[in-house]
């Protein structure tokens, strides 16, 4: 199994102007052509922060969901959407000095505002990256879980962006979705357009349950033999 080397601290790559991309008179970027558009509303990005971290833990959210994911010591997880860091504090306590945590978001002012959470808090098993809507830029074979948390609903190109989400994982690993079954207007994704989706680009189901206590659903995928070639996708209707 190859893993990246993750460098203590925070590594921040800013090269947003590659982020941009869109061909004039397109609200696609050029780098997504060669897949299928999603046939779905995007839900707005209307904050960093799903709720309030007193009121998530409360009711025990990250707890349950890193149970579920089977996390523990020494695991390679990335946080992708990870805002201001509200798993990503949590998951790095638990992989621990041994584990490491990537977080990523396209936003540059919440990373900035998580590393400086980092280093407030002295949490030296994570690195930060700035991704891209169609590709999150994470190193191939390389991590046990990818947490997409509350997130999924806002992925713009789902397929281009699961195609190359699809190499990251390591063998044996896993994707972690979290979201409510609701409309993706209304900030959610319908189970069956989610296993649809994925499904399409080369992931197959291996759970998925109800849990009022994190405000949604929990689904694990893993990666099926082969990923579908781009041009052969074919896009899920909006269920």
């Amino acid at each position: 199994m190859r893993r990246f080397a993750l460098a203590l601290g925070v590594t921040i790559c800013a090269a947003l102007a590659a982020c941009d991309g869109l061909l004039p008179g397109s609200d696609r970027p050029a780098s997504a052509l060669e897949f299928p558009a999603a046939d779905r509303p995007v839900a707005e990005t209307v904050s960093n922060q799903f709720s309030t971290e007193v009121a998530r833990d409360e009711r025990g959210e990250a707890q349950a969901v890193m149970d579920l994911a089977n996390i523990s010591a020494g695991m390679t997880v990335a946080d992708i959407g990870a805002g201001e860091g509200y798993y990503t504090a949590r998951l790095a306590n638990r992989v621990g000095t041994t584990g490491r945590v990537l977080a990523q978001d396209i936003d540059r002012g919440a990373l900035e505002r998580l590393g400086r959470r980092v280093e407030r808090e002295q949490l030296q098993n994570i690195s930060i990256k700035l991704g891209q809507a169609d590709d999150p830029q994470l190193p191939a074979d390389s991590f046990d879980r990818i947490f997409l948390v509350h997130m999924y609903h806002e992925v713009t190109e789902p397929y281009a962006f699961l195609w190359r989400l699809w190499p990251a994982l390591a063998q044996g690993g896993q994707i972690i979705v979290v979201d409510a079954d609701r409309p993706t207007h209304d900030r959610g994704t319908p189970p069956k357009l989610l296993f649809c989706e994925f499904e399409a680009v080369g992931f197959k189901l291996m759970e998925f349950v109800e849990r009022p206590d994190i405000e949604g659903y929990f689904a694990r995928f893993e990666r099926s033999a082969a990923r579908a070639a781009p041009g052969a996708i074919k896009p899920c209707a909006n269920l």
